[in-house]
């Protein structure tokens, strides 16, 4: 056979061979678009290659070329015959129509997808041409030229692939928060997963609603695809977390360590610091060199701070913190900065019941004393003169870096008043001011501006039984008093009014004696005896033994308040200021005692300690007559 009868056989058999494949093993709607439209009459005119041999080798080329197309087009037709109903496809976005997405899964026509399937709870797309995605083919059936395609299947399809997977496996899965229901919270895993409030955290959380649009990481507990349902574990994420930092912790701590850690918790007494899986307790005295009278003062919830680690119980676990230890103890140069008798400014830190804390400086601070703070007021309380944050400058009395004290005056900046007072007032000079306080137990009056004298309720009148200084005296009025007694040192001054009067007992004195008739009304009865007033503001007691030498009558005691009598003088001590009278020695023979001058009464109230009214008490108490 001749080389030209070769060449028109194997052109008739790769004709015959394409034609014969394409119709076997190809559609017909594909057959129309790859097979070459070979006519028998062209085959019969084509020139003949000892005719045209370049022409020849051109066109076994191109059917070369042809043949390899079409190899390539049937190798990737399995793909479309695989993409029946109900397969799960990846696709590229084409582009976006209004209400459609156009996706390219290498399909022999492209698939179509509503454009609500990728909208977020805002309405949002959240997909742009390009993008891969999963896709389910719900329908082979084309459809204006389209296939139709599933977004949301796929995902929920991939979704219970992924989250089957993650629960055998026991892996962490990562889901957003997106709502609140009863017992917990809805996580979007893929599906809609139940966090349950217990296994939301650690430690029981109050805020569910900070927790909302967080991306957070769970485990799966509980799976039923039947039902939908699905538990996921926050929890167990975080004590698995928590566990493996508390051993990263144990592993370098130790005492003397400076380890930082976030604050936790705040109480009354200290901080609570978390250094990873294990919690050290940072007490309130070792927050600040200084007085923290709370520890928001010093730190704040969630704050990083850096600690150092003080004393540490491995076995139960218990670490206590120093923040202060971490700088230097402002104490070791006090003595050297601060001076007795030197003037320092400050801040007023805190004020108490018995005064005030001044700080000099961040970590020392000093006292200043109640009874420091002014020269003459009685202060009841220390904020009568300053209050928190003032500015103060005090003077210092006493340092003492060991107890970590020092003692502080806010009066000594200004001068004192009670020097040289004994020099200024004698004592028996009589004064002249205003009543500036009243007490149970005395009447105030300022002497000179920083100088009070205390006039004593015993010293107001020589007659008068005071109960209260109100009773004789007002507060701002003006009253005349004798100074009686001068002490500098402990800054009290002894006033006196009575002292300006005659002495009503030693005039009596002076005027009876032991014997004497007098005439005087009864105005008070007691068990023991009668109160007899002698003249104004003096009294006698007449005891129920010299009422009468008749037992009958002394009992029924026939006198009664307010009727006048006459007694006789059977006792009288000016010293004690007591007056023994007699009824009953009105009846008999007087007695004749030697003639003796009567003792004088002092004229000052120091040596009359015993007045009417407590020697009542003490009759009342031995009603026998000694």
């Amino acid at each position: 056979m001749s080389d030209q009868e070769n060449t028109a056989l194997d052109q008739s058999e790769v004709q015959t061979e394409v034609q014969t494949d394409v119709q076997t093993d190809v559609p017909s709607d594909v057959q129309s678009q790859v097979q070459p439209e070979v006519k028998p009459a062209e085959l019969e005119t084509a020139p003949q290659p000892d005719e045209r041999p370049e022409a020849a080798a051109a066109e076994l080329e191109t059917a070369r070329r042809d043949t390899e197309e079409f190899d390539s087009l049937l190798d990737s037709y399995p793909q479309y015959a695989q993409a029946s109903t109900g397969t799960l496809l990846k696709g590229h976005v084409v582009k976006i129509t209004g209400p459609e997405v156009i996706v390219d899964v290498g399909y022999k026509c492209e698939g179509v997808i509503p454009a609500e399937e990728f909208q977020d709870s805002q309405g949002n797309l959240k997909v742009k041409p390009g993008d891969e995605i999963d896709v389910l083919m719900e329908s082979t059936e084309e459809r204006d030229g389209y296939v139709t395609l599933s977004y949301a299947k796929a995902r929920r399809l991939r979704a219970w692939s992924d989250i089957e997977a993650a629960y055998q496996g026991q892996t962490p899965i990562s889901g957003i928060v997106v709502e609140k229901t009863k017992g917990g919270l809805a996580v979007d895993i893929g599906m809609h997963a139940f966090l349950p409030g217990s296994q939301i955290d650690i430690r029981p959380v109050r805020n569910l609603d900070a927790l909302l649009g967080q991306e957070i990481s769970c485990k799966i507990i509980k799976v039923n695809r039947k039902r939908g349902n699905i538990v996921v574990s926050r929890k167990v994420i975080l004590e698995e977390e928590a566990k493996l930092r508390k051993e990263a912790t144990l592993a370098q701590l130790q005492e003397g360590a400076v380890l930082t850690g976030t604050v936790k918790n705040l109480t009354e007494y200290g901080a609570f610091v978390d250094l990873g899986g294990i919690d050290g307790l940072l007490h309130i005295t070792d927050l600040s060199w200084g007085r923290a009278g709370n520890p928001s003062e010093v730190v704040s919830v969630g704050q990083q701070i850096q600690v150092k680690v003080l004393k540490f119980d491995r076995e139960k676990e218990r670490v206590s913190l120093g923040l202060k230890q971490l700088t230097e103890d402002p104490w070791l140069a006090v003595e050297k900065k601060y001076q007795a008798g030197s003037r320092v400014p400050g801040k007023v830190l805190n004020v108490t019941d018995y005064g005030a804390f001044i700080e000099l400086e961040p970590g020392v601070e000093g006292l200043v004393h109640v009874s420091e703070m002014s020269w003459s007021k009685r202060l009841r309380h220390p904020s009568k003169m300053v209050s928190r944050d003032d500015q103060v400058e005090t003077v210092i009395l006493e340092v003492n870096p060991k107890a970590r004290r020092i003692s502080l005056g806010l009066k000594q900046t200004e001068p004192n008043p009670w020097s040289g007072l004994a020099q200024r007032y004698a004592i028996g000079s009589v004064i002249e001011g205003k009543v500036r306080n009243l007490t149970d137990f005395g009447a105030f009056v300022e002497v000179e501006e920083g100088v009070d004298g205390l006039v004593h309720v015993s010293d107001l009148s020589w007659t008068q039984r005071v109960k209260h200084p109100s009773d004789v005296l007002k507060k701002g009025e003006m009253v005349k008093a004798v100074i009686l007694n001068i002490d500098p040192e402990n800054r009290r001054l002894s006033l006196g009014i009575k002292q300006l009067q005659p002495d009503t007992w030693e005039s009596f004195c002076n005027a009876h004696q032991v014997g004497a008739m007098v005439k005087g009304k009864i105005v008070r009865k007691t068990t023991f005896g009668l109160f007899v007033e002698l003249v104004e503001g003096l009294e006698g007691l007449c005891h129920v033994s010299e009422i009468s030498s008749d037992s009958a009558e002394r009992r029924s005691m026939p006198l009664e308040v307010g009727e006048e009598h006459e007694f006789r003088i059977i006792k009288m001590s000016p010293a004690e200021r007591k007056i023994g009278l007699s009824l009953k020695a009105m009846k008999e023979e007087p007695p004749r005692p030697a003639p003796e001058k009567p003792a004088k009464a002092p004229s000052s109230s120091s040596g009359a300690t015993t007045n009417i009214g407590e020697l009542m008490a003490m009759k009342e108490r031995n009603p026998t007559r000694n």
